[in-house]
């Protein structure tokens, strides 16, 4: 199988854009990726794209991937829109690292899109609560928050985890996200603020959850002989792993782990040659807070039951051992489904490379990492690594 290195990326800012659409968005992450590539890019070389997109509100289901392709100007290539749920982005930068690996193309463009904020409340909760188990969760009336939080209430329960460890979460995340240019909310909170959020689903508070984004991200895929055509410091994908589970969480044998996190996990590492221990940054999905104190355990950056403890002792802080979210998170950076997972491979290109736009948000000396996208409360998992 061939070697595979990312040699560009890009995001446009997220947030709430009225006056763009999907096309627009996806048109300035596209822009910016072509401004990473050192040696400048001939858009002739990209022979496929796959664009992660739960469906813009449901806007534009059918071919949204040769829409926002062909307004880039690539009408020559191959192109499919890849959906799972939150986890689009994910897998679509997943079937671009193994078109490349197979031999098939040679220069892949993996992105995401998602326009989230022009439709109202009541369509956002239809559209994102079929990603669950429509007739057993959705319909009787469940929504996302509501099923973190019942696995905020185990957690708690099993292991002890307390409402300050939650809230410690989305106070590390905003910090970070505070001196991301790009970020949604580029402001800090007090830990004080974080606990005190009005109730969402307990225990979860607003502080807790994500918001609705408008946003797009874009990764140039290629075959690693060809990455110095591009760059003279490509970011090489040494690892994947995509695992499904029950969508459903009464399904599950273990309602405080992702079992779909663990297995994807154990297949990047495999493939990488590297254990959670060499990770030396990442970037996981954190939804809800509940969400990123899971992915410590399930991706073995501690012991199950102690993720709590774990980011009250710092380690997850920029200049800890194990620097998590460096982005602001799906929590401050903002989570347009769609471009999430190609979103955090925006992120760890430019800190494994040492461009991010903030020195204050740069990890130093970081040479692994990895990525972590869930789509729904972790019915499917993309988990990539790489390394500078």
């Amino acid at each position: 199988m061939k070697k595979v290195a990312i040699v560009g990326a890009g995001q446009s800012r997220y947030g709430d854009f009225p006056d763009k659409g999907i096309k627009e968005l996806f048109f300035e992450a596209y822009k910016d990726m072509n401004a990473s590539v050192d040696k400048g890019l001939d858009p002739k070389v990209i022979e496929s794209a796959y664009i992660g997109n739960l469906g813009s509100g449901g806007f534009q289901l059918g071919n949204m991937s040769a829409l926002v392709t062909e307004y880039c100007g690539l009408t020559h290539i191959n192109t499919m829109r890849i959906e799972n749920a939150c986890a689009s982005g994910g897998y679509a930068l997943v079937a671009a690292v193994m078109d490349v690996m197979s031999g098939t193309h040679k220069a892949v463009l993996a992105g995401g899109v998602e326009k989230m904020t022009d439709v109202s409340g009541i369509k956002q909760k239809y559209w994102l609560g079929v990603s669950g188990d429509t007739e057993y969760e959705r319909l009787a009336g469940t929504t996302f928050s509501g099923l973190y939080a019942l696995i905020a209430q185990r957690h708690m329960y099993e292991f002890g985890t307390k409402r300050e460890h939650l809230s410690m979460v989305a106070v590390k995340n905003h910090k970070n996200g505070a001196q991301n240019p790009k970020a949604q909310f580029q402001r800090e909170i007090t830990l004080e603020q974080a606990i005190k959020g009005p109730i969402v689903a307990s225990p979860l508070n607003l502080f807790d959850c994500c918001s609705t984004t408008d946003g797009a991200s874009a990764v140039l895929v290629c075959d690693a002989e060809m990455a110095k055509q591009f760059t003279d410091t490509p970011v090489y994908v040494t690892g994947f792993g995509t695992a499904s589970d029950f969508l459903a969480i009464h399904d599950r044998a273990n309602t405080t782990t992702l079992e779909g996190t663990r297995r994807a996990g154990a297949m990047a590492y495999k493939m990488s040659g590297l254990t959670p221990k060499d990770i030396q940054l990442a970037e996981v999905h954190d939804c809800f807070t509940i969400a990123e104190l899971l992915a410590y355990e399930d991706l073995g950056f501690c012991e199950k039951g102690n993720a709590g403890p774990f980011i009250e002792e710092g380690h997850t802080q920029i200049g800890g051992d194990k620097p998590v979210n460096a982005s602001g998170g799906l929590k401050s950076k903002g989570h347009p489904i769609g471009s999430t997972g190609t979103g955090m491979a925006y992120e760890m290109f430019n800190q494994l490379r040492g461009t991010v736009q903030k020195p204050t948000r740069q990890v130093k000396g970081a040479e692994i990492g990895l990525i972590h996208n869930v789509g729904g409360s972790g019915g499917t998992v993309a988990v990539t690594v790489m390394r500078r």
